[in-house]
């Protein structure tokens, strides 16, 4: 009896060894891209046969010594669903499969957002998404600093229903949208992101070889030995440093106690930065109390508080329960409170907030409000304030490694598991990580291109990125600008064969690096991919600098993409074009269009100050947050920011 266990739990090893296994890909309602050849593979025992049958055919194979099996399907056509099934020692059947358009969408944190985060200006959008034939699968947020993996973390393709679109990317939802309104095809969106990434996480080694500061990172990080202990010395590093003692929390009663007695408290508005308001240079923990009339109409329903954005987390009370947390500045603050939390007269709204470095407080320009029914309590205006503990500055001496923003450490865990999967072209979403090495972004921009469409070997294929929105304080005065240098490197990577950019210097926000404004992002990545990608030769574009020739004291700008003709957004002057001589010292320059005159077809802008005799350099839009950048074409696209060396005869 005991041999013939012993014999079945053998026999149940074998087979269970021998098992196909697919890549998280691979798998059901998953969309396979149209009019290529497609790469199904998996993993079984060494010598395995296997076979896939699909659209009445089926293809064999053999797996490599490795275990490793690979079949080559011919072209399909758009339609679908479509049932696969995959035979060896065991049987899978992949079920609900579409082909059409395969974009890959990556990048940081503006590609991650998803539609939940901007659940406010999309409602409508979310409500209404019925769309089976779009789909996305998300690709999981793992590292490797040592190679390149061949499989994902699990995870699923969703179509676009009002419960699933809520974690799509909305850049990407968008874009699908617009393509699939438009050329009625499947979509599929894998979308391989993370926030606050730089572009070298991303490139694969070779990719880097022309790094070689970076390549020497990528050596260093392999031995896992140094970067284990690099992390243990930091921590401990960390561990030791003072821990704070609130005393909001660690008084004879809590500071966001109803019967507390608040005394010492000083007025501070909201929103609003406490370095900007009597309290000098402090990072820690600063309570701020407000106390509110609610009606009885809105007593006993459900509550939602507004709180805008505050850097960097927050802990939000009503009448003494916690009813909200977030823990980084990032997020909108919109907290759903249950009924019964407010009551009829007296409440106390107490919000506790720490801040680890910068300003801190209620970011300006955000809404901050009560609503609950009909009725809405304004929570703009005097708060009472109280410090519950300062931190003592503090710095490690020993920096730990964060792990995804690592050179190739996305690239081997996120990229090169997705390479065999046929795509369409790649949306690209990402810069603001790479800010402090601005003057190298074009470098390392192109060689991501060349990078990936060596990985995936199907060509040129198709590559749109946007150029990153208007951000931060504005600046009245001609100045440098890093964000400006990170944009001009994304304009001069068009140079790049089969590049598409999306101009959005108008969608930005100054105080948000997340500007809420995704809608117009996707549709303007994915006008740009009707025009590469779809050769629709009436999808519009933004203008773009052509040429800046002398002309005495003028400089004649030409553009591409005018469209219908170039016009000014705003019926104002043109504005935030700035002029240099030999010195290079810039100032600001009248400019006005000239349609089609003797400088010859197309629209035309002239640029001049009279006090610069000789225009040598030209810029437009050159500032972090460019304010009344506003030329743009008469299809309603800003003109991309520049500068140009003027050329004389």
């Amino acid at each position: 009896m005991r041999a013939v266990i012993l014999s079945g739990i053998l026999l149940f090893s074998i087979l269970s060894t021998a098992q196909v296994k697919l890549p998280a890909l691979i798998r059901d309602s998953m969309v396979l891209q149209k009019d290529t050849k497609l790469k199904i593979w998996g993993w079984a025992s060494a010598g395995e046969k296997v076979e896939v049958k699909f659209q009445n055919k089926t293809f064999k194979t053999t797996a490599g010594t490795s275990g490793k099996w690979m079949i080559d399907l011919p072209p399909q056509k758009a339609g679908g669903p479509y049932t696969m099934n995959i035979n060896a020692s065991n049987r899978t059947t992949i079920k609900d499969i579409l082909i059409g358009d395969v974009w890959l969408c990556s990048g940081q944190s503006n590609m991650v957002h998803q539609m939940s985060l901007h659940s406010e200006r999309y409602a409508a959008d979310i409500v209404h998404a019925n769309y089976p034939q779009i789909r996305q699968f998300w690709v999981r947020n793992t590292t490797n600093l040592a190679e390149p993996q061949n499989n994902l973390l699990n995870s699923y393709w969703k179509w676009a229903n009002p419960e699933d679109v809520l974690q799509f990317s909305a850049v990407a939802y968008f874009f699908a949208k617009k393509i699939y309104e438009k050329y009625n095809v499947p979509i599929g969106i894998i979308n391989a992101s993370w926030g606050g990434t730089p572009i070298e996480a991303w490139m694969s080694e070779e990719g880097l070889k022309e790094f070689s500061t970076v390549i020497n990172t990528v050596q260093k990080n392999k031995d896992t030995a140094y970067v284990n202990s690099t992390n243990r010395t930091s921590a401990a590093s960390n561990a030791a440093r003072p821990k704070p003692i609130d005393k909001g929390l660690t008084g004879e009663k809590p500071w966001y106690d109803t019967s507390y007695i608040s005394k010492g408290w000083r007025t501070v508005t909201v929103p609003g930065y406490w370095e900007d308001q009597g309290i000098r240079n402090l990072d820690g923990i600063v309570w701020y109390r407000r106390k509110i009339n609610v009606s009885a109409s809105m007593t006993g329903i459900p509550v939602k508080i507004a709180l805008g954005r505050i850097i960097d987390a927050d802990f939000v009370y009503v009448n003494g329960k916690l009813v909200g947390n977030t823990t980084y500045q990032y997020p909108q603050r919109r907290y759903q409170v249950s009924a019964g939390v407010l009551k009829p007269g007296k409440n106390y709204l107490v919000v506790r907030v720490i801040n680890n470095g910068g300003k801190g407080g209620f970011v300006p320009d955000k809404p901050y409000y009560i609503a609950a029914g009909k009725d809405t309590i304004d929570l703009k205006g005097d708060w009472q304030y109280k410090v519950g503990d300062a931190f003592i500055p503090y710095s490690s001496s020993v920096a730990g490694i964060s792990l995804q923003n690592q050179p190739t450490a996305l690239f081997n865990a996120m990229i090169a598991p997705l390479t065999n999967f046929a795509i369409k072209g790649i949306l690209w979403y990402q810069g603001e990580s790479n800010i402090s090495n601005a003057v190298d972004y074009q470098k390392l921009l192109t060689a991501l291109i060349k990078d990936w469409r060596s990985q995936w070997k199907q060509g040129d294929v198709p590559f749109l990125y946007v150029q990153l929105p208007n951000y931060d304080d504005v600046q009245y005065l001609p100045s440098e600008s890093p964000w400006a240098v990170l944009r001009e490197g994304q304009r001069k990577t068009l140079s790049v064969p089969n590049t598409e950019m999306a101009v959005t210097i108008d969608v930005g926000e100054w105080n948000d690096i997340h500007p809420d404004r995704k809608k117009e992002v996707g549709e303007r990545l994915a006008y740009g991919a009707m025009k590469l990608v779809y050769a629709d030769k009436k999808s519009p574009s933004s203008p773009l600098l052509q040429s800046a020739k002398a002309d005495g004291n003028k400089v004649i700008l030409s553009f591409s993409n005018v469209g219908s003709g170039l016009t000014i957004k705003d019926g104002e002057e043109l504005s935030q074009f700035a002029i240099a001589g030999p010195d290079k010292k810039f100032v600001w320059a009248k400019a006005k269009i000239v349609p089609g005159t003797s400088y010859g077809e197309g629209d035309k802008v002239i640029v001049w100050n009279d006090d610069v005799p000789t225009p040598m350099y030209i810029r437009y839009a050159w500032a972090d947050n460019p304010d009344g950048a506003n030329l743009y074409n008469k299809e309603g696209l800003s003109a991309s920011p520049f500068q140009a060396e003027v050329k004389r005869d």
